[in-house]
């Protein structure tokens, strides 16, 4: 089983100091390096100034981390590919992939707030979702093409490239067939650097409708699930399966290709772990759920009603790792019988926990919670 950390950074009130934010979340990924985490995720928003959500770019964040550790992979959860331009994208990850020594995780998502899409790109207004899921697909299309083809060209209801029309003539660099046509026009181009990895670094996307998560194993991207209670996940755990092994011609088993967030603490004791991460998680939650509802919290065929009412005792049985190492212990072991989880992010780094407490948790899961799973395949690197 793999361990990993999905780090969506945020700090309240600590905007002004945010070098001090980013020497804790680098020293929080060298700690979860040290200790055999197999890999650790930074999230993509923009325009926080409420401090929620911090990280603008996950990939120049992942640099500096894969500068800092050495074993531990890098991914983003996710890369809001819908407000890039894809070939500067493109090279950047692939920069990445070098910077890390082939260490690259790539998460893609689509976008959820209108605040973000449309000052970056307005053609991803989450508002018109067919569109929005059209420049999704069109661009990681071209990421895969750029990243997998020494030249490439591309023709798209949003992008061509290369741009037509264009002359090359350097003697430097002679024209040929491979890039352009008898004219000396330019037909196609090539990225430089390709990634590392080839043909593509693994490739993930965020997911949770029917339509994204047979989308996601249709095009053999895996899959990053976060909030829904264990009888929610089983439905979606069995359509992923079901669909990746169609596409594949095989028998995917169910949990393979699949990562799942969840909040996680440990302490020494259960009213320790509340009393330290309660509010912190519920930050989270109420920032969240403003945009998302409550729906997605439910039980398999409970019915979301004004009597729902979002608080700690609401999550804690639905979706919460929050306790003892032993009781979190027995948590992922019901989420391995239930759902045959094979990889868990757990996101202990919630807006206004002291950076000394997530630690704290870091430590004691990596000494007291993981060993329990070390007969397992993949427990630790």
């Amino acid at each position: 089983m793999r361990f990993s950390l999905f780090h969506n950074l945020g700090a309240p009130g600590r905007l002004g100091e945010y070098n001090v934010v980013m020497d804790e979340a680098r020293d929080f990924a060298k700690a979860a390096d040290e200790a055999g985490f197999w890999s650790i995720w930074y999230s993509e928003h923009h325009f926080g100034h409420e401090g929620f959500e911090i990280t603008p770019n996950p990939v120049l964040m992942g640099v500096d981390i894969a500068a800092h550790t050495k074993n531990i992979r890098i991914g983003q959860a996710a890369n809001i590919v819908t407000f890039w331009h894809p070939l500067r994208l493109a090279e950047d990850l692939a920069m990445l992939d070098h910077f890390s020594g082939g260490r690259l995780e790539v998460g893609v998502g689509r976008g959820l707030y209108g605040r973000e899409a449309l000052n970056l790109n307005p053609a991803a207004d989450p508002r018109d979702q067919e569109q929005n899921r059209a420049l999704f697909e069109e661009t990681v299309e071209i990421l895969q093409k750029a990243w997998s083809n020494e030249f490439f060209d591309h023709k798209g209801t949003f992008y061509e490239f290369p741009a037509p029309g264009v002359k090359w003539n350097h003697p430097m660099s002679p024209s040929t067939r491979e890039f352009t046509d008898e004219n000396n026009t330019i037909t196609k181009i090539a990225l430089s650097p390709r990634t590392l990895q080839q043909p593509t670094p693994p490739m993930w996307q965020v997911i949770d409708t029917p339509r994204s998560i047979k989308w996601a194993a249709e095009n053999n991207y895996q899959g990053i699930f976060w909030l829904p209670p264990v009888s929610a996940l089983k439905g979606r755990f069995e359509l992923y399966r079901d669909t990746a092994s169609k596409a594949q011609g095989r028998e995917v088993s169910l949990g393979e290709g699949i990562a799942l967030v969840r909040d996680c603490y440990v302490a020494e004791t259960m009213e320790q772990a509340r009393a330290e991460f309660e509010a912190a998680v519920m930050t989270s939650y109420k920032w969240i759920t403003h945009w998302r509802g409550l729906g997605n919290l439910m039980e398999e065929g409970e019915e979301l009603t004004d009597a729902h009412e979002l608080d700690f005792d609401f999550l804690l049985s639905r979706n919460q790792l929050v306790g003892t190492p032993d009781y979190v212990a027995e948590k992922i072991e019901e989420l391995r019988s239930e759902i045959n989880l094979e990889h868990l992010m757990l996101w202990t780094t919630h807006p206004g926990l002291p950076a000394r407490h997530a630690r704290k948790s870091l430590d004691l899961f990596a000494e007291k919670v993981i060993p329990q799973f070390s007969e397992l395949s993949g427990a630790v690197r």
